[in-house]
């Protein structure tokens, strides 16, 4: 199937395929926002980890047996340039824009994710054609562990190679994940704004040893994922549903700092934090809850689901 599909594919379906990755790499710019979940929406997810899991021994030698025109076949090549070239792209173009973003208008921003992330589980949810108890408690399981994930403390951490490299293997997991963020698993392994920084200044030392960390990471755990797909697919899609609606915790636009903490540029980070209502966020900061606008905000999000499903529906029939 995924070999078909790459011989069936245009220039232009390649040209989609980037901005999707670009979509992607959008999305795991922000801590709380998964790259996977925009994968899943543009209805990309499980070619993406078919794809990802062919990358191993078994291809190789057919690199050395068969040639490159073979092995570029069986590991999807095309379908894979075009996704992480969009990744790139965005996250070099964009991470900055977002950084800004996030610092003059958290609330917009948030609002946008959480009625994105609303609309998306409620699509990936759709997938499953018939409901039974089987789903309805791995949606409960997936529910519980992104929440209690997105509870979790943020951590001051060394900057050692070696942890640099696992953080990347550990944010990549997530990454592919709809609902649990890289960005939030590096905020919570103390080296988003670490990461964000190397990003901008270019730091290729540091963002090879993550890279590196990260495919490792990938490739292991796609094969998890794809295996999960193949024996248990509408139980593992009831599980990232869960997943996705679990992490609204962590999008909720209005929260009140508790603690902060310095990371070791000398920035001044929020560390805890709690999910309050608009009207206590005017009343404890001080500050506008822009609810308005976070209304019309998140559902911008909402919409752009609605019509990514409706051109994903026409494009099919």
């Amino acid at each position: 199937m995924k070999n078909s599909s790459m011989s069936q594919r245009k220039l232009t379906d390649y040209f989609v395929l980037i901005l999707k990755g670009m979509g992607m790499g959008a999305a795991d710019v922000v801590p709380g926002v998964s790259g996977g979940t925009i994968a899943f929406i543009t209805e990309i997810y499980e070619e993406l980890i078919n794809s990802i899991k062919s990358i191993n021994l078994k291809t190789i030698s057919s690199l050395i047996k068969n040639g490159i025109r073979t092995f570029w076949k069986d590991l999807n090549g095309n379908f894979l340039v075009a996704v992480f070239g969009g990744i790139f792209i965005s996250v070099f173009t964009l991470a900055n824009i977002l950084d800004n973003l996030l610092q003059n208008h958290p609330i917009m921003v948030w609002s946008f994710f959480f009625g994105l992330i609303i609309a998306s589980a409620v699509f990936i949810a759709g997938k499953i054609p018939r409901w039974n108890t089987s789903h309805i408690i791995s949606l409960i399981l997936g529910i519980i562990t992104a929440y209690f994930i997105t509870e979790m403390t943020p951590a001051q951490t060394t900057e050692e190679y070696w942890f640099i490299f696992l953080s990347g293997a550990l944010a990549i997991c997530a990454m592919i994940l709809p609902g649990i963020s890289g960005s939030f698993i590096l905020l919570l392994l103390g080296k988003y704004q670490f990461v964000l920084q190397a990003v901008n200044e270019l730091n290729f030392t540091i963002l090879g040893i993550l890279v590196a960390g990260a495919v490792v990471g990938l490739i292991a755990f796609s094969n998890v994922l794809s295996w999960l797909l193949k024996k248990f697919h509408n139980i593992t899609i009831a599980v990232l549903a869960g997943f996705m609606v679990g992490s609204l915790n962590k999008v909720w636009p209005w929260k009140e700092t508790v603690s902060y903490f310095t990371d070791s540029h000398g920035m001044k980070q929020p560390l805890v934090q709690n999910n309050v209502t608009p009207a206590v966020y005017e009343q404890v900061t001080g500050n506008s809850s822009f609810l308005f606008q976070a209304i019309i905000a998140a559902a911008a999000g909402i919409v752009l689901i609605v019509l990514l499903e409706r051109v994903s529906s026409v494009k099919k029939r």
